[in-house]
């Protein structure tokens, strides 16, 4: 990756925590669903990453396991990595700085809001709009996720004409619906049958 040379001073790191910490309350969808208004302030608008850092942070971290707000940790990385000149200890610092200023901003608003709204929602469970609010999101979720899974069976171009892919959705779906059993369990044997070449 191409490194930028730029100074930022006390004031620049405080408004990328400003930066963050607003984008989080409206990043409605996960962070990624913000990643355009990221690229219009850190590469288009102050220049503080390439084009390529910033393509290259989100396809690394999509690609590795975790979750998928992992992107900014790299995107502060690599502010930090920038500011303090792009090796050696003193960019380490400032790149770990960029970690710590952009996930804290990213993370904390929307943490505290949805704690606070769901204890507010624990404490309010026997009112009449609670129970209508979480019968009614109940089919959007199960939409999503039906969704989810569709785009990401058709992902391989064989769902369509595959029954083993079927079937397999079809138990997994009945299994975590009818028993207690870890997801995770799902998941690792969803991966050894796809290692296995069974579907």
């Amino acid at each position: 990756m191409n490194t930028l040379f730029i100074h930022l001073t006390a004031m620049d790191w405080l408004h990328l925590l400003v930066y963050f910490l607003t984008l989080s309350l409206m990043a409605v969808g996960g962070a990624i669903t913000a990643a355009p208004d990221m690229h219009r302030y850190l590469v288009d608008g102050n220049h503080w990453l390439t084009e390529t850092q910033f393509t290259s942070s989100i396809a690394i971290a999509q690609a590795a396991p975790g979750p998928n707000v992992l992107f900014i940790a790299l995107l502060g990385w690599n502010v930090g990595l920038n500011a303090g000149g792009g090796s050696g200890p003193g960019a380490w610092t400032l790149g770990a700085l960029g970690v710590t200023i952009c996930m804290v901003g990213i993370l904390l608003p929307s943490s505290l809001l949805t704690w606070q709204a769901s204890r507010w929602g624990q404490r309010n469970r026997d009112k009449r709009a609670v129970r209508a609010f979480k019968q009614g999101m109940a089919p959007l979720v199960i939409g999503l996720l039906l969704a989810t899974g569709w785009l990401l069976g058709s992902a391989s171009g064989q769902w369509q004409k595959d029954w083993k892919l079927w079937l397999l959705s079809l138990v997994c779906t009945l299994m975590v619906w009818r028993t207690r059993i870890h997801l995770l369990w799902l998941l690792g044997s969803g991966a050894l049958l796809g290692a296995l070449h069974w579907v």
